[in-house]
């Protein structure tokens, strides 16, 4: 007596496979989004060679997902690519924020960076301080974004670049927003609220949300 195939239950694997994948993911919506588009195609090229050697859609789908790997074995993989892409996003922050410190720091611009005519010995070496840290962090974000670009072709690179760069970026803007909001305090100038809302608005809150993209890119880096 020959044995009759079960019915198929109107699921589709390869929907099915992804679904469960991208619920695996976390990260930059388009990246993840470009990840699991590259399986799909990847799975359709193998489904379709399953199908001329003979397989029904269904069973050739189930097949070239078998083939492909289970999510545990095949989800750190895409981790690390959005860990990545988020830590390249992170980096691009940072820059972009560190970009437009000149317009509160501009001498002469403001009331608490004219020229002081009683100095303040903090004041004087925090800007001092303020310069060097901020060509530092600089440096570092130029390096981070060239690190998650051309700097993936390493292997020691790409295993550690997500979690400096988040700690790197972390640190720095801590750094430089408590620097700057120090500065306005301890100038020789009483800033009163303008000044501290000019620093809010182009040094805190800047390095704020790039600390909140940092923190991110340091969960991916540590799933």
């Amino acid at each position: 007596m020959s044995r009759t195939k079960p019915p198929h239950t109107g699921r589709v694997p390869i929907d099915d496979y992804l679904a469960a994948l991208s619920k695996q993911l976390r990260g930059p919506r388009r990246r993840k989004a470009d990840l699991l588009a590259e399986a799909r195609d990847h799975l359709t090229d193998a489904t379709e060679a399953f199908e001329a050697d003979g397989f029904d859609r269904y069973d050739a789908e189930k097949h070239a997902v078998a083939d492909f790997g289970a999510i545990e074995d095949v989800a750190p993989g895409y981790r690390s690519e959005l860990a990545i892409s988020q830590s390249r996003r992170t980096a691009m922050m940072l820059l972009l924020a560190l970009i437009i410190q000149p317009i509160v720091w501009q001498s002469g611009a403001w009331v608490w960076t004219q020229e002081q005519t009683d100095s303040s010995a903090l004041n004087d070496v925090l800007q001092i301080v303020v310069r060097d840290v901020g060509g530092v962090v600089i440096a570092g974000a130029v390096l981070a974004v060239l690190g998650t670009g051309i700097g993936q072709r390493f292997p020691l690179v790409r295993e550690h670049l997500s979690r400096i760069t988040a700690l790197f970026t972390l640190a720095g803007s801590a750094l430089i927003a408590g620097i700057g909001v120090t500065m306005t305090a301890t100038s020789t100038h009483a800033p009163g609220l303008p000044a501290y809302g000019i620093v809010g608005m182009f040094v805190v809150l800047p390095l704020a949300l790039v600390s909140v993209q940092a923190a991110r890119a340091l969960r991916l880096a540590r799933a």
